[in-house]
């Protein structure tokens, strides 16, 4: 009897050992998840890698230079808004082809202003907002949809340089393009004469089926 007691006791304490064990293990991997999403939350964004500034005092990239592209006739125009107290470098703005049979030139920019800042020397610079002009053209006809890639680097006047900022855009159709040349309320038109031929209809087929009263 002694021995049969002894053998159920050991035989209990194993499962009791192993949820234990199981339980440290989920509070060792939720510990491990808590200091992970801390220091995720703690690392800074691409564009403040190795700076030692407060990543709230500088504006996302996409805000401090937001840019946009439009098609005028043989052209594309680029066109960035700077925000105030950012500026670009004209001699890092480039644009090149991105869709398929599709040849750009260099791009044409104003002349900018000048100035010296402590990453790349004097350079010319642009601020608030700049547009440049892409002439085009393209081999297939327009089979494939229109898209540029845009290269581009600026700085912050407070003390922030980005790293170069690639973005693809799909230029939209300009002043020139077919889209604006359709001619308006198209569809106001097609509605109203439609509607005139189905009154004309009903009347013919109620006047076919309507009997006449034969006088005595």
């Amino acid at each position: 009897m002694l021995r049969g007691w002894r053998a159920t006791a050991t035989t209990n304490k194993v499962p009791a050992m192993k949820r234990s064990l199981g339980t440290v293990w989920i509070a060792v991997l939720v510990v491990s998840a808590a200091l992970s999403l801390a220091g995720t939350a703690q690392a800074k964004p691409w564009w403040m890698r190795g700076i030692d500034s407060n990543e709230t005092d500088f504006l996302p990239p996409d805000v401090a230079f937001r840019v946009g592209a439009r098609v005028d006739g043989s052209v594309v125009k680029v066109r960035w808004v700077i925000a105030d107290g950012y500026y670009l470098y004209r001699s890092k703005i480039e644009v090149k082809a991105e869709s398929p049979d599709l040849v750009v030139a260099a791009p044409e920019l104003p002349p900018g202003a000048l100035k010296t800042d402590p990453y790349l020397g004097t350079q010319r610079i642009f601020t608030q907002q700049v547009e440049a002009v892409v002439p085009y053209s393209r081999l297939d006809a327009g089979a494939h949809p229109l898209q540029i890639k845009v290269i581009y680097q600026g700085c912050a006047e407070a003390g922030l340089c980005y790293p170069p900022i690639t973005k693809v855009l799909f230029p939209t159709p300009g002043p020139s393009a077919d889209v604006a040349s359709e001619p308006p309320y198209r569809f106001e038109s097609t509605a109203i004469i439609a509607g005139a031929c189905a009154f004309l209809l009903a009347g013919l087929v109620l006047r076919k089926g309507r009997k006449l009263d034969i006088p005595a």
